[in-house]
């Protein structure tokens, strides 16, 4: 299996070009996170992918096979987003049932044990859950369906600590039991930064960062010292933000540091987390951008 290859993709909506050339491949068997910041493209890039969308121009195949139109292919993947697709008056079992109808088969086992341990009433009627919970039932059905390719976007809005904690862990259990492709589409960067294998950044229509999380932390640096022997180390690097942080200079770079440049003792090199790097790889206001 190739997975989904996503090949010069482009989309305009009143002549705003929301994705602009987009190439990108989703590999089976990994877990993604698609980020970016509100309007970033995110869920327009979905969309297409399930065809909900039809894009402007480029190609999308999965496993070698034409994926815009095609039934089949489209039968390997779900999408959960804040479109509600189904009848209000419907119960949640019943919905169960109706996926089933539509993918083959459903995994009615771990629906009943996530139903308990989301305290989701399955014979509740789908327009009687408050918003937490219309979110609580689209996951279930997305985690229960016999699809390869699973497309998650932003799935825990209105989810309360306890709820997206419960959902973060039976992703893995999940994951872990039956490996297969969960992409998941999110603003929020902080809580599932350890789940994540492999990252991709939507900002200013393109794709501006596709690396595996373990290469984006390797590359992601924080540079600390006094001003003038801090700028003079960092001279040449890509920085992407800088702060100050009280008598002290911090530049925050993405990218190989200079080996033949000595560190002066009056500086030093931290760590910096996925989610402080993603401030700064989003901002359009930022130093240099991103320069791979």
């Amino acid at each position: 299996m190739t997975g989904i290859k996503i090949d010069g993709l482009s989309k305009k909506f009143r002549k705003k070009n929301v994705l602009d050339n987009i190439s990108v491949e989703f590999k089976p068997n990994k877990i993604y996170g698609l980020l970016g910041r509100n309007g970033a493209g995110k869920s327009t890039l979905l969309n297409i992918i399930a065809n909900r969308l039809y894009a402007d121009q480029g190609t999308l195949t999965l496993d070698d096979e034409n994926l815009v139109e095609n039934d089949s292919a489209l039968g390997k993947l779900y999408l959960m987003n804040d479109v509600d697709m189904y009848n209000k008056s419907m119960r949640l079992d019943k919905i169960f049932e109706y996926t089933e109808q539509f993918y083959g088969s459903f995994d009615y086992e771990y629906a009943e044990k996530l139903a308990e341990r989301f305290k989701i009433d399955t014979h509740q009627k789908f327009g009687k859950f408050s918003t937490g919970y219309h979110t609580i039932a689209k996951l279930i059905i997305a985690l229960c369906v016999p699809a390869d390719y699973i497309f998650l976007d932003e799935p825990v809005l209105g989810l309360d600590a306890n709820h997206r904690t419960i959902f973060y862990e039976e992703l893995m259990t999940t994951y872990s039991e039956r490996p297969r492709t969960f992409v998941v589409a999110t603003h929020l960067i902080g809580e599932i930064t350890n789940i994540l294998e492999h990252v991709m950044i939507v900002s200013e229509s393109k794709i501006t960062l596709d690396e595996d999380v373990e290469d984006i932390l390797a590359k992601s640096h924080l540079i600390v010292g006094p001003q003038a022997e801090t700028k003079d180390y960092v001279e040449g690097l890509n920085i992407v933000g800088k702060e100050s942080l009280g008598n002290l200079q911090g530049y925050y770079v993405y990218g190989d540091l200079n080996d033949d440049k000595i560190l002066p003792d009056t500086v030093q090199i931290e760590r910096v987390d996925l989610q402080k790097m993603f401030i700064y790889l989003t901002n359009q206001g930022g130093e240099n951008g991103v320069n791979k």
